[in-house]
């Protein structure tokens, strides 16, 4: 049986947590249809679920592209996982063995990928805990938005180069289920809230898209006088005598 455009779409958004495509990439349909042995309708049918999906965009002209976010995406793409996140731990009465047993062993594999070297694993595994989360706590259908918001969370952190610690993540979710493990949802949604927040605080939401001119500003930028002027004439710049 070949392969589907559920398929084509799972694999993108896969890519994605992984950090294997960047914002703004290219998504070529002869392309995909190449790799994945399949017509250009199967991998259009795929690439527009995933425009519907807010993670591909199209143009015209130019094609498909991945998003490529803005700082009011980066607000809409949080608030919305607050609203989410929080609800869906908020009043959640303590949850079975089997829950547990398996956000335990998704923490396991998060420690083990913090070990090695690599990153798409560890990358993929931070931001799938949050879908496995959702899943545990009962609810398929949000499990399916988050992997969403997910991804585009994850291609926000790239495009705004996220400060936040790996480390840290992995001890917030193992604090997370800490305390639903305890049956204690209210210590949970202020600790998912704090973990959400901080993701959020250590964006650097500035590229050379907000301003176009930046890379010839800085590289325009005066000189410290220290670095131009030859300190045995200070009338003269130093750079002339290695010229001369």
């Amino acid at each position: 049986m070949g392969i589907s455009a559920t398929d084509i779409s799972q694999r993108i958004v896969e890519a994605v947590l992984a950090q294997r495509l960047a914002p703004g990439a290219r998504l070529g349909e002869q392309q995909l249809a190449m790799l994945f042995d399949c017509s250009r309708t199967i991998v259009r049918e795929a690439l527009t679920r995933l425009a519907a999906r807010g993670i591909v965009t199209v143009s015209a002209r130019r094609g498909w592209y991945l998003i490529a976010p803005t700082p009011d995406d980066v607000r809409e793409a949080f608030e919305a996982r607050r609203v989410i996140e929080l609800g869906l731990i908020r009043g959640q009465r303590r949850l079975d063995e089997g829950a547990i047993a398996r956000l335990n062993q998704h923490l396991q594999q998060e420690q083990a990928a913090l070990q090695g070297d690599d990153v798409g694993t560890r990358s993929f595994l931070l931001g799938d805990f949050h879908v496995c989360l959702a899943e545990c706590l009962g609810n398929g259908l949000l499990a399916d938005t988050l992997r969403d918001f997910t991804a585009r969370t994850t291609l926000i952190a790239m495009r705004y180069q996220s400060s936040h610690d790996a480390v840290r993540s992995c001890e917030d979710h193992v604090a997370i289920v800490a305390a639903l493990a305890a049956g204690d949802s209210a210590r949970a949604e202020a600790l998912m809230a704090e973990h959400l927040s901080s993701v959020q605080a250590a964006l650097h939401l500035t590229t050379d898209d907000d301003d176009p001119l930046q890379p010839l500003r800085d590289a325009l930028a005066p000189l410290p006088m220290s670095a131009t002027l030859d300190p045995a004439n200070p009338a003269e710049p130093a750079y002339l005598g290695a010229l001369l």
